[in-house]
């Protein structure tokens, strides 16, 4: 074998009943993940935000690569930036630009093009995708599996906050070149979402969803 090796870290061994339960309690951690769109202007420890990211960073990602880059926006002014860009961004997506199909999807869930929350929020993440990487010299070196390496590490992040006590919201205007401009990045990044992270709203509210159950979403062969 190429390159250096080291032995791997030796898990816990549980017995299967063992296993099972830590994974019931993963679950049950994990169900009071929800998506909130109201959040409290309370600061949030950045100690914690940023164990979160490390978080991310041990994702599974092409020949090790890591291909993505977390910048933690508290800044009003920046925010407010943020949301005025995404803010015009969203109302041509609403006003036209979006498939009625899309629309109607969304009308359950009571979106609309503005986007309060970017300001409100004490944290932003912006994830950036690095879609090749630079040697020494500036010169190129290709990145591989960047968007699925990138999606990975955005739910590893989003379960660190959740276990921090933060709730979340993933927004993704499109297009998001001003995220770029704003956060002063170089070329060779591109905007994937932004993570709005906080204390929730004491009157946030979520809508009523059903989660398809374990029969419809997974199979044995």
């Amino acid at each position: 074998m190429n390159g250096q090796f080291e032995l791997a870290p030796r898990l816990a061994e549980q017995t299967p009943e063992q296993a099972a339960a830590s994974a019931q309690q993963f679950l049950e951690v994990m169900r009071s993940r929800r998506t909130i769109r109201d959040f409290r202007p309370d600061p949030i420890s950045l100690e914690a935000v940023e164990r979160a990211i490390e978080t991310a960073g041990l994702a599974p990602n092409g020949a090790n690569r890591q291909p993505w880059h977390f910048v933690i926006v508290t800044d009003a002014g920046v925010k407010r930036a943020i949301r005025e860009a995404a803010e015009e961004e969203e109302r041509a997506f609403y006003g036209g630009r979006a498939p009625q199909e899309w629309l109607d999807a969304l009308a359950p869930l009571g979106t609309t093009w503005e986007k309060p929350f970017l300001e409100t929020a004490p944290v932003l993440i912006v994830v950036f995708q690095e879609l090749y990487g630079l040697d020494a010299e500036g010169n190129r070196e290709k990145n591989y599996y960047v968007l699925e390496s990138v999606g990975i590490a955005c739910g590893f992040l989003i379960a660190g906050l959740h276990q921090a006590g933060y709730a979340t919201l993933t927004h993704t205007p499109s297009p998001m070149g001003f995220l770029r401009e704003i956060l002063k990045r170089p070329v060779n990044e591109k905007a994937a979402m932004i993570i709005v992270t906080g204390l929730p709203a004491p009157d946030a509210m979520v809508p009523v969803l059903t989660k398809k159950p374990l029969s419809v979403i997974a199979s044995r062969v």
